[in-house]
């Protein structure tokens, strides 16, 4: 993510209405360099799936492959594999996601 990237975050967490299980493949826009396709089964690749369109994700995108269930779920871990600004954003915006 570039420091100059505006960060985006959704109205509210029920716009999450991605996908819970199976494999879910990225585009470019999104995940443009490394692994693409993710299976959300597997704690490492959800974890990594979720840091990716966190950081480099419209709107769109943050609706289409988040879940609200399992965003809630991994917060915990995942906030520490995201940059403070994403961090302090979500949080901003969602004190339910704050420790």
């Amino acid at each position: 993510m570039s420091s100059n990237q505006p960060l985006h975050v959704v109205h509210a967490l029920d716009e999450l209405t991605g996908p819970e299980h199976g494999t879910m493949e990225l585009p470019l826009h999104v995940a443009w360099s490394g692994l693409r396709a993710f299976d959300l089964d597997q704690l490492r690749q959800r974890l990594g799936l979720y840091r990716t369109v966190l950081a480099e994700g419209m709107r769109e995108d943050l609706r289409r492959f988040l879940n609200r269930d399992s965003l809630l779920e991994l917060w915990p871990l995942l906030r520490r594999f995201i940059s403070r600004a994403i961090k302090e954003v979500w949080e901003e915006a969602f004190p339910e996601l704050r420790p």
